[in-house]
């Protein structure tokens, strides 16, 4: 696994925020925006969308322990020394706009950061980090480059609330519908009808279209999964209530046999991840509160895992390193 820079880490951040003005949208100030706000400036060309509701999920008891027992935790108190901004605090909602599908890991598009920050001393830590930026002024924002990236990762500041991070297109698409030059996502009838299905009450909820070009990359390298074929969207969101982590993904396809045939399969493998489990109770807790079944329009996967068991698994894992260290 690569080493995660500062610069990783802040364009993880600045991939959490985005809204701005321009001709002149009202963009959402920190602290006050709401996910509505957020989807306003996403491009009518998304294929998907992910939403994080940052703020309420960096504020839970889980998120606060993660962060405070990682081995890391000294460097992310450097960069909040350095930068002024707590992850835990400052960031409020990150809006990933994916307008291309994932080839050879990578996903093309943008993510709207809405946070509070001083540009100045972020821009200045990037720096550090990156050395030298390739500045475009593009319709009277900045956009920012480094080609330290394979494919020269960029970035902009729209305003004192909000910034954009992604490839070239992306940013300036964001921009674009900031300026009113382009349409935001709602004038996509197929991915906002999705959306409308997905739970938005979530911390996190994500909606996909498909593309039957991606759907054939996946059954042609495996046969078994050719009832994937039927398949031309997918929404899904995690949650966090109770001292529980709550997860769903639907799988969306007209075809209602298939849609069963697909649930059996997941099932059935469900099933042989139970038997291997039986050495270690933790995992088969957590598999049996996996939940697959089908309808006519969907394959659901559903699980509630509550935060004990999760620190079990934890617990276990510690326990193993330890021993074959």
């Amino acid at each position: 696994m690569k080493k995660l820079s500062t610069i990783t880490i802040i364009l993880a951040l600045i991939f959490f925020s985005f809204v701005s003005c321009g001709k002149k949208v009202t963009a959402p100030k920190a602290g006050s925006a709401s996910a509505n706000d957020m989807l306003n400036f996403v491009p009518v060309e998304a294929k998907g969308v992910i939403m994080i509701d940052f703020h309420r999920a960096m504020s839970t008891e889980i998120a606060r322990k993660a962060i405070e027992e990682d081995k890391n935790y000294k460097k992310y108190q450097e960069f909040v020394n350095k930068t002024g901004i707590d992850p835990q605090k400052d960031v409020y909602f990150v809006t990933v706009a994916v307008t291309e599908a994932m080839e050879k890991g990578k996903t093309k598009g943008s993510a709207i950061i809405n946070l509070k920050y001083n540009k100045e001393n972020l821009l200045s830590l990037i720096k550090q980090q990156e050395g030298k930026l390739t500045e475009e002024d593009y319709n009277g924002f900045t956009i920012y480059s480094s080609k330290k990236e394979d494919e020269g990762g960029c970035f902009s500041f729209l305003d004192d609330s909000n910034a954009v991070v992604g490839n070239e297109a992306g940013v300036k698409s964001v921009i674009d519908v900031l300026l009113k030059k382009k349409d935001n996502v709602f004038k996509n009838q197929a991915l906002s009808s999705l959306m409308a299905k997905t739970n938005k009450e979530a911390m996190l909820w994500g909606a996909f279209i498909i593309s039957p070009q991606a759907i054939e990359k996946i059954t042609s390298q495996n046969p078994m999964l050719s009832n994937l074929k039927a398949v031309d969207a997918a929404i899904l969101y995690f949650d966090y209530q109770n001292k529980n982590i709550m997860a769903e993904i639907k799988v969306m396809s007209s075809d209602e046999q298939k849609n069963q045939q697909i649930a059996d399969l997941l099932n059935g493998v469900k099933a042989m991840g139970g038997m291997a489990a039986a050495k270690k109770p933790e995992i088969g807790e957590f598999i049996n509160k996996i939940e697959i079944s089908s309808a006519p329009d969907h394959v659901k996967v559903y699980a509630k895992i509550p935060e004990e068991l999760i620190n079990k698994l934890k617990e276990m894992k510690a326990t193993e390193k330890k021993t074959s260290d």
